[in-house]
């Protein structure tokens, strides 16, 4: 019998440091800052900025605090090695736009391909069948509309008597009306293994920023936000030797 040729290693994800606390983390749950021509400290999320970059992966209220105490600047000149630079007094709230915007345009792209649901009854009837991959409802989303179809989720996935609820979402149902182009989207429901990971992990990635812990059922992969740990600030976490 010929021997199998041996399985292919998946590559490991590659990891940055947040310049802020020394930590490690994957790429895809930290917030790449990058320099514009002018000289602005901005954020580039989906890291595509030519140049340096710096990585950071604290949550928004501990930039605030960092940028206030003098300790992003410290950091960003450590990582810029001392080029010119400005940073924007609303850093962080430019930062969570720029996360939001990628999660609704993340959405929208993956309407157009087809691996999103929209409107109960369909929700409900994938969500039985078991092809449902993540369950979303809006921030204002009523508890009785979001429990039925969680509760359909559930037998889809034979997980009747488990929490699963699906995520809530940190957009109301205007914002995710405006994103997916249609009117009063207060559920949705990822039918694309890929697409439903790729949502997630937008997801997590803003959640974290936000400082909004997930519910059991929502919880990111392992390690995807490459975030301080519970409990511990920027104060306790702070990296005084530089990269």
């Amino acid at each position: 019998m010929p021997e199998r040729p041996p399985l292919p290693v998946k590559p490991a994800a590659p990891e940055r440091r947040c310049i802020l606390t020394g930590r490690h983390g994957a790429r895809d749950g930290l917030i790449r800052l990058a320099i514009s021509p002018d000289g602005d400290v901005l954020p580039d999320v989906l890291a595509r900025a030519p140049g340096r970059g710096a990585w950071i992966g604290v949550t928004q209220v501990e930039l605030d605090q960092a940028i206030a105490k003098g300790k992003l600047k410290g950091a960003l000149a450590r990582a810029f090695k001392g080029a010119p630079m400005t940073i924007p007094a609303d850093l962080g709230a430019r930062i969570e736009a720029a996360l939001r915007r990628a999660l609704t345009d993340r959405l929208g792209v993956e309407l157009r391909s087809g691996a999103v649901l929209m409107g109960t009854e369909k929700i409900a009837a994938a969500a039985r069948a078991g092809t449902v991959k993540l369950l979303a409802h809006a921030s204002d989303a009523g508890g009785d509309g979001a429990g039925k179809l969680a509760q359909a989720w559930r037998v889809g996935q034979d997980a009747e008597g488990t929490g699963m609820k699906g995520m809530i979402l940190p957009l109301d149902r205007a914002a995710l009306s405006v994103a997916l182009g249609r009117d009063n989207v207060v559920h949705l429901a990822l039918i694309n293994a890929a697409a439903a990971a790729r949502v997630s992990g937008l997801l997590a990635r803003l959640n974290h920023f936000l400082g909004c812990v997930p519910t059991p059922d929502n919880e990111p992969p392992d390690d995807t936000s490459g975030a301080n740990p519970i409990g511990a600030g920027v104060d306790d976490m702070i990296d005084t030797k530089g990269e």
